[in-house]
Formats: structure tokens, C-alpha cells, sequence
């Protein structure tokens, strides 16, 4: 679940999914490291950061507002990994989401960030073979992010490690719902 901000809206589309973005944050082209940051609810868990589009904003601004206040970065937006689908039921209630996730490669790191003042959040870079391994603790359904970053990078080294031997886990199915760079039309309802 979800931490909510105070004040936040929920955006859903016509489906009932709650919209979501976030970036996968890189160093450079090869892209073979990511940036985490700690969990709200979880502090010694890492996660990928992201969250929910605000009324009238566009994803690809939620992404780059989300990863300025969880992980204190700045950086180019780059390719659009696609939108995916993932539902959680806790205590009996349905918790649809559609996260549409991009690239973005870092130029800042801010010395002091938002999260890192109001809850003590924190950022670390990342192998990608150690950020699966990290995401498999709390948020396995954010390895698939890292999948699809290693599928579609045109620049990595055919020689490289293929991905193959970190499997996605069976306990989070995701589903891939488009993996264009355009921005689908969604309703919103809060």
C-alpha cells in the first residue's frame, strides 16, 4: 500500500487504477546502475521512486516532481519503459495501480531533498543485480522496471549479463499495458 501525502488527491482512470509515475534513475548510457530510495512505511527497505499524479498534471511531470521530492535528483527524461498494471488486496480491499515509468538520466543530486528533511528518506545507487535483490525484499512488482530497462536499452553491450537469472517473482504478476513512448488517455476520477 501506498503512503498518501496530506492533502493528496487520487487519480484513477476510467478502470478504477489508481495513476502512478516514476523514474528509473541512472548515471550514464550503459544504465547498469539505478538510484533507490528507502520506503515511507519501511525505512530499511528500498524502493523505486514514485507516486500519484496530481489533477490536470501530466505523468512525465508527476515522474520528475516524485523523484525531486523522494530522491533529491534532477536529470533528463528519457525513453518511456511503458504502464504497469499491479493490484494488492489488503485487509479485503482492492488497491489497483497504474504506474507509467521512465528513464531519467541524473544531473543533480541535491545535497538536501524534501523526504530527506520531513521523514529522513534516503538514496542509494545500485547494481542492477543488487537492486532486484533489493526490490525482492519489499517491492518485487518494481523488478519488472528493471526488466524492461535492461530489454530496451539500445546502447548496452550485447556481451553483458543477461537478466535471465533474476526472474521476476510468481508472488507479483504485472502486466505490461503499453510500451510506447506516447502518453495514453486516461480518465480521471477521485
Amino acid at each position: 500500500m501506498v503512503k498518501e501525502k496530506p492533502n493528496s488527491i487520487r487519480i484513477y482512470d476510467s478502470e478504477g487504477y489508481r495513476r502512478r509515475a516514476a523514474c528509473i534513475c541512472v548515471k550514464n548510457d550503459l544504465e547498469d546502475e539505478v538510484l533507490l530510495v528507502t520506503s515511507s512505511r519501511r525505512p530499511d527497505s528500498w524502493i523505486v521512486p514514485g507516486g500519484g499524479v496530481e489533477p490536470e498534471e501530466e505523468p512525465a511531470v508527476t515522474a520528475l516532481r516524485e523523484v525531486r521530492e523522494e530522491a533529491g535528483v534532477l536529470g533528463q527524461l528519457g525513453r518511456c519503459l511503458g504502464i504497469f498494471e499491479h493490484t494488492v488486496v489488503q485487509q479485503n480491499v482492492e488497491h489497483k495501480h497504474r504506474t507509467q515509468v521512465w528513464v531519467m538520466r541524473v544531473t543533480e543530486e541535491l545535497p538536501e531533498w524534501e523526504d530527506s528533511r520531513s521523514i529522513g528518506r534516503k538514496r542509494k545507487w545500485f547494481s542492477i543485480p543488487e537492486a532486484l535483490l533489493q526490490l525482492a525484499q519489499h517491492k518485487p512488482v518494481q523488478r519488472s522496471y528493471l526488466h524492461s530497462l535492461h530489454n530496451t536499452n539500445p546502447r548496452r553491450n550485447n556481451s553483458s549479463m543477461p537478466l535471465a537469472q533474476y526472474p521476476l517473482s510468481p508472488m507479483a504478476p504485472i502486466q505490461l499495458v503499453n510500451n510506447s513512448g506516447s502518453s495514453p488517455h486516461f480518465n480521471k476520477h477521485s
